[in-house]
């Protein structure tokens, strides 16, 4: 019963040689390594290639090497009855908050005028060096509820927007079909939602008008969320203030971007999280033995839901 490990982005041989301590040598195998196809109990994959489950019928479990399980789901050859799994670990939770809460403060202490008035040399000590903020999350899932729990320990005023109701000490929870009073309440808006159909371009130009005139935008989740020319009109109209973004419908995002010269946009490449090797391992082997065993792995998604 192996383990075999598929990626087009990721280096290898790192995650090979952690896996094969693990579970031993013979266990975990690439691509060029299958013999017997039926004897693959678990894929691990990251964008994986596409004729892989062509070969993969029998497999048990799909393992996510990170978070995120858009690239799994989108595959429409994944065996109807395996399981896909993805990683949480507070190794993910902990980076994306520290992001977030950077994106935060950094609008929060005005730090994009300054570094304007920097460029231009003009020394400008305002009376009042802090915006006031109301800050909205989008996805209070895993990584959202810790960032919420965070920023109200920082003495934010929080909000968040999810499919179920949640209870996140301090944290006003507002269901989808509420979007429109959640947005009322707040001006900066973390979006932390996993990749579904229903989230698909949620981030465009029918969001934007709902929201307060100059909020900010955080997008940290993935880049399907988001339309590049409605966030750019948004700026341009004022109805953005600025914007904050690590994910992006293409990436690398193309040098012909407009987002790369924009003035009132922080670009990252996406990496607020990354997933650490140490953290992963473990758990998806731990997976790999479970199904073996006939058991639930950990961090099972939901296919319905899409997350």
């Amino acid at each position: 019963m192996q383990l075999l490990i598929d990626s087009s982005t990721k280096d290898l041989f790192p995650w090979i040689n952690a896996f094969r301590k693990e579970l031993g040598e013979e266990k975990v195998i690439t691509w060029d390594g299958i013999t017997d196809p039926d004897d693959v109990t678990t894929a691990v994959v990251w964008n994986h290639r596409k004729e892989l489950f062509e070969r993969l019928r029998n497999v048990k479990l799909v393992a996510s090497m990170g978070a995120g399980v858009d690239h799994i789901l989108s595959d429409p050859l994944i065996p109807g009855a395996a399981f896909i799994s993805r990683v949480i670990s507070p190794h993910l939770s902990e980076p994306m908050s520290n992001y977030c809460i950077g994106a935060v403060l950094y609008y929060k202490k005005q730090f994009d005028k300054y570094l304007e008035d920097k460029n231009r040399k003009n020394w400008d000590q305002e009376f009042e060096p802090e915006r006031e903020i109301q800050v909205g999350i989008m996805g209070l899932g895993e990584l959202g509820r810790d960032l919420a729990i965070k920023l109200r320990s920082l003495g934010f005023e929080v909000f968040g927007l999810s499919q179920s109701r949640k209870k996140v000490p301090g944290v006003k929870s507002y269901l989808s079909t509420e979007s429109d009073e959640f947005l009322k309440q707040i001006n900066l808006l973390i979006c932390m939602l996993p990749a579904t159909a229903e989230t698909n371009g949620i981030l465009s130009k029918s969001l934007f008008d709902r929201m307060n005139r100059g909020s900010f935008l955080v997008n940290v989740a993935r880049g399907h969320h988001q339309v590049n020319e409605d966030i750019v009109e948004a700026l341009n109209s004022g109805i953005l203030a600025g914007a904050f973004l690590d994910v992006f419908p293409e990436e690398p995002l193309p040098e012909s971007s407009p987002l790369w010269t924009h003035p009132k946009v922080f670009i990252t490449p996406h990496i607020a999280v990354v997933t650490k090797i140490e953290a992963a391992v473990p758990q998806i082997a731990e997976n790999h033995m479970r199904v073996i065993r006939g058991e639930l792995p950990i961090g099972l998604v939901d296919r319905s839901k899409g997350y």
